[in-house]
């Protein structure tokens, strides 16, 4: 998406004929178990109430948070592409994820189930607990000088005090921008930068595969760039020994610690803001994606209310990391909103052992599982043996979430893990959205191996061809909405015009959500994965232009293209090409393990390339522009396309020719 990806098509090279007649015989359906159709909490007369007043059905979810002010009017779009919904309300996000509920007698219901990665390492962690150590956390904010408006970055590991970190700024109406614990120091001072934050808060470090995996050296490093940055609070967590910048550096326990368990929350006009993710863009510069307080809530809890047809006994586990945006709707906002007991994990699914997982779904009687088909995959390439030594039993609902899930993985997980019993909601949105879009209704609709389905009620998605017309069934093209909804991104962070080239300048009047999508005969949707330079790699965007970027930063590199192969593991995986220096010779194992390893370091270990292929020359048009759909073609071993709008149609011939000579390596 982007000004750069207006003109982005589907290419056949991008979605295969294969693929396209894949999609047309699936014939497998599942229909509803008859118990839980019968006591679902959304029936199928949700999509007509909403077709006939969209606007009424939101306003009615609305009354599912509290208000401090009544809203005047559900939806002010005089000024497309800029929403503001349940306009003239006031309300506060850590009062709806936390008090109301203690207020309500629920104080002594677990919020979560917190598990760490070393075993035996848990905390259950209440309602009044969490409200008591968010009161805490915003007292110690407030003293650090953090006033409403202001912004923090939180770059954590998957412990407790990330979401009380988060709730805390929420309380005292500071955008909150998280960071990946698995992103490097620059790419942590980028975001610092660009939202201007002045209080970061992170941890000493977290577990990561049997080990102490450290945090704070990467914030050191990140604040050479930020000096504006005045306090970092810091959370023991491993022990670690860390490096200790005095007046600036401050122990979470001795500052959040002596608080008061008492602050009174401030109520916030609907659209203000609660907090900025950043997400890959097709320039270099991550884009930063701004979610207000109202609307979010509303969408977030109604599709987790709605999709995971969640009741009061039940256990979710959103197997993500904060860090995305899965992590930030269906592990805080929305569970938390719902007065709902989640899981939360710390570590890898394979440590100590591989049966982990499933070991913490016996103990805790998780009922509702939403992880993303990556991790399926993984599951599957181990062998049903594990998952079958566990009791699933309590499993009623599972959830995919993060990229398209391929029929086999679909009832890999319907079958081993699900026991035959359990409707798969294979999940679509976006850091964008907020919220769900598409999905299943476990209780209405009747699954489908690999498909998305429907749009939920009160949303209107529609697939729409290079003229921005809706297709035919059968047919494929790319996924847009066309009417604004309650979690819906604002704004790009400090760049209006950005959010409007990027996301409503390739079709006038709707939003494009960068995916290519396919209905299928009966209507169903099946998203195709993304039609720009963005990669979905294990349910995580990253931009083709940073990796690039990256690597071109190495004095060893001349020039670099990235493209994204399709991966059974991962969906899609990062492959380089690159153009050495003529001081590097030619390319040995050594140079590309070395240009590997720098992408890890500039970027994050997620960015790592899977392959590096050392080529003599890049395949360009004329205009200079990379073609990367025939880089694409050999990555994925396919044939090479059409090269006549080449500069020079010999340039395949000599990648091909080098590549045969073996400089490409691959783990």
């Amino acid at each position: 998406m982007g000004e750069e990806t207006t003109t982005a098509t589907i290419q056949e090279s991008d979605v295969s004929d294969e693929t396209l007649s894949n999609l047309l015989h699936e014939e497998r359906h599942f229909d509803p178990p008859a118990e839980l159709a019968k006591n679902a909490n959304v029936t199928a007369d949700a999509y007509a109430e909403a077709d006939r007043d969209r606007l009424a059905f939101w306003g009615k979810q609305a009354e599912r948070i509290s208000w401090a002010q009544p809203f005047d009017e559900v939806l002010d779009w005089s000024n497309p592409p800029f929403a503001k919904w349940f306009v003239g309300g006031r309300l506060n996000a850590a009062y709806n994820c936390v008090d109301r509920h203690v207020e309500a007698g629920n104080g002594d219901r677990v919020a979560y189930h917190w598990v760490g990665e070393p075993e035996g390492d848990t905390r259950d962690i209440t309602y009044a607990d969490l409200k008591d150590q968010v009161s805490q956390a915003a007292n110690a904010l407030t003293e650090l000088g953090v006033q409403t408006g202001d912004r923090v970055a939180i770059y954590m590991p998957m412990i407790p005090e990330t979401v009380v970190a988060m709730l805390a700024c929420a309380r005292i109406g500071a955008p909150h921008t998280v960071v990946f614990g698995g992103f490097s120091s620059t790419a942590l001072s980028d975001r610092i930068q660009d939202c201007d934050a002045r209080v970061v808060i992170t941890a000493d470090g977290g577990y990561r595969r049997g080990a102490a995996s450290a945090l704070k050296p990467a914030v050191d490093e990140a604040l050479q760039k930020c000096p504006d940055v005045r306090n970092v609070l810091v959370v023991k967590r491993t022990g670690q020994d860390v490096e200790w910048t005095e007046g600036r550096d401050l122990w979470w326990d001795d500052v959040v610690g002596r608080q008061s368990v008492e602050h009174a929350p401030e109520a916030f006009d609907a659209e203000h803001p609660l907090y900025v993710m950043y997400t890959s863009g097709t320039t270099g510069k991550p884009k930063g994606i701004l979610h207000t307080t109202g609307g979010y809530l509303v969408g977030t809890s109604y599709t987790h209310w709605s999709v995971f047809d969640l009741k009061d006994d039940d256990v979710f586990w959103t197997a993500a990391d904060i860090g995305w945006v899965t992590g930030h709707s269906y592990i805080v906002y929305g569970p938390l909103a719902n007065g709902a007991t989640s899981v939360m994990y710390e570590g890898t699914p394979d440590t100590p052992h591989k049966g982990r997982w499933w070991d913490i779904v016996e103990q805790y009687k998780v009922t509702l599982l939403y992880c993303a088909p990556t991790a399926i995959r993984t599951f599957m390439k181990w062998g049903s043996e594990i998952p079958a030594k566990a009791d699933l039993s309590s499993l009623r609902i599972l959830g995919s979430v993060g990229e398209p899930i391929n029929p086999e993985a679909y009832m890999w997980y319907r079958e081993t893990i699900g026991g035959g019993r359990c409707p798969v909601v294979d999940t679509w949105w976006q850091t964008e959205t907020g919220q769900l879009m598409i999905s299943p209704l476990p209780g209405v609709t009747s699954g489908k191996p690999g498909s998305a389905m429907k749009a939920l009620p009160g949303i209107s998605a529609v697939v729409v061809d290079d003229d921005g017309k809706p297709v035919e069934p059968g047919s494929g093209g790319y996924l847009t909405l066309t009417e604004p909804w309650p979690a819906m991104l604002r704004t790009i962070w400090g760049d209006d015009e950005r959010y409007r080239d990027t996301y409503w300048s390739r079709f006038k009047g709707l939003y494009f959500a960068g995916d290519g999508a396919k209905l299928d005969e009966d209507g169903d949707i099946w998203l195709l994965g993304r039609v720009d330079d963005v990669m979905n790699v294990s349910g995580h965007r990253l931009s083709t232009t940073e990796i690039e970027s990256a690597l071109v930063s190495h004095p060893k590199v001349a020039e670099a293209a990235v493209v994204g192969a399709k991966d059974a593991d991962t969906g899609q995986a990062v492959c380089a090409f690159v153009i050495l220096r003529e001081a590097a010779g030619d390319g040995g194992d050594d140079i590309v393990k070395e240009l590997r390893d720098h992408v890890a370091n500039e970027i994050g270990k997620i960015a790592r390339p899977r392959q590096i292929m050392v080529v003599p020359e890049l395949p360009k048009t004329r205009s200079g522009k990379i073609m990367r759909r025939l880089l694409r073609d050999v990555a994925e071993n396919r044939e090479v396309g059409d090269v006549t709008t080449l500069a020079d149609s010999t340039v395949m011939d000599l990648i091909s020719d080098n590549l045969k000579s073996g400089s490409a390596d691959e783990d």
